[in-house]
């Protein structure tokens, strides 16, 4: 699987040579220290404009300010750009307020993770309207006709899901499981993407009966309490549950812990993604099954490159498209390529630096930790 994740930087070292070169040491200041920055000047070159970037919630998942702003911040810092990278934390209303901040404040590129279609869309029209050059960041905003989409295979993603629900109950040789699903968002089209992906897997052996589809639920806002809540319920129509699908590692452990009041932990598969440190711990527990590593650098690094190239008045170059399904129309999109983590691979999470060792060894995890060889 070692072989799998290096394919992702593989995959955007080509990525790489298909943008107009973004780096440089162009001059700019930030609105606040805590969001924005930039690199002193280097080269006598005209200073590129400002990036805005808006992630959605520091609730449904710790990447997005663990590992999704220390990379931009990363990328924009050694380009030399200024930026301005804020958090709305779920709250609709502040998102579109970061926005007209932002617009104001005299962006020039401006990235989005989307709460939902409605509210990104009324974003980014406005942002268009400006000449505020746009990007889709990891979520497609329906309707939004972002000049860019960055993310991974969505669909992939899923299906690597299915087939590792699939696997843990072959190897548990489960006899006719009943399978219960944790959907992610249904106002995140990436949600529909994976649930596209795994309906794939699962499917055609629910219709052969090797399988029985059990409850599903779609959780609103990706709130891991409200999983809990939903898996309870769930459980208590259902009991002999033999399989959930979750579609994050937040969504899981929110099963697990239900799981764990029933004594059932490590006796029902559970789906993850993410490869978060609590997911990872999980499966070496044996409470999850497996996860979804998606490099964030890369998709992070794919993103600041594009967006410092539109900042510089540059026309970047795309890998690839990804159609809207509400309007249509072909997104240039650069989609880079998810692993799936076991518990025999998770030692490749921490040796790519997505979670160091001593987040994820501490106390009881440590022996597990070596059980796994991970050094």
């Amino acid at each position: 699987m070692r072989k799998g994740i290096l394919s992702i930087g593989a995959a955007f070292a080509a990525l790489s040579l298909g943008l107009t070169a973004c780096g440089g040491g162009d001059e700019g200041t930030g609105a606040a220290p805590e969001t924005t920055g930039a690199a002193p000047a280097t080269s006598a070159a005209a200073p590129a404009g400002k990036i805005g970037v808006i992630l959605p919630d520091s609730k449904s998942s710790a990447r997005w300010e663990t590992a999704d702003r220390k990379y931009l911040e990363e990328a924009f810092k050694a380009a030399g750009v200024a930026y301005d990278i804020q958090n709305a934390q779920g709250d609709k209303t502040q998102f579109q307020t970061i926005a007209d901040q932002m617009i104001t404040g005299g962006v020039t590129v401006l990235a989005i993770v989307n709460l939902d279609s409605g509210t990104g869309k009324a974003v980014l029209d406005k942002a268009k309207a400006q000449g505020i050059a746009t990007i889709d960041y990891d979520r497609l905003t329906l309707g939004g006709n972002a000049d860019y989409y960055v993310s991974f295979d969505n669909t992939a993603v899923g299906k690597l899901q299915g087939e590792g629900l699939s696997k843990c109950l072959d190897d548990a040789k489960a006899e006719k499981p009943i399978i219960s699903y944790l959907n992610g968002s249904p106002t995140d089209n990436n949600a529909t993407l994976f649930k596209e992906g795994y309906d794939g897997v699962l499917k055609p052996k629910f219709d052969s009966g090797d399988y029985v589809k059990g409850p599903e639920d779609s959780v609103p806002d990706w709130d891991n309490a409200q999983a809990g809540t939903l898996f309870e319920q769930q459980l208590t129509k259902e009991p002999k549950i033999a399989g959930v699908l979750a579609a994050n590692d937040g969504l899981g452990n929110a099963a697990i812990a239900v799981l764990k009041k029933n004594n059932l932990n490590g006796k029902v598969p559970v789906t993850g993604q993410d490869a978060t440190a609590q997911g990872l711990q999980n499966i070496l527990a044996g409470d999850q099954c497996m996860t979804v590593y998606k490099a964030v650098k890369q998709e992070a690094d794919a993103t600041a490159q594009l967006a410092i190239a539109l900042a510089k008045g540059e026309k970047p170059a795309a890998t690839g498209t990804v159609k809207d399904s509400e309007t249509g129309a072909d997104v240039p999109a650069v989609l880079l390529t998810p692993v799936a983590i076991y518990k025999d691979n998770v030692k490749d999470v921490v040796a790519d630096g997505y979670v160091t060792k001593e987040e994820l060894c501490t106390g009881d995890f440590a022996a597990l930790c070596t059980e796994a060889g991970i050094s």
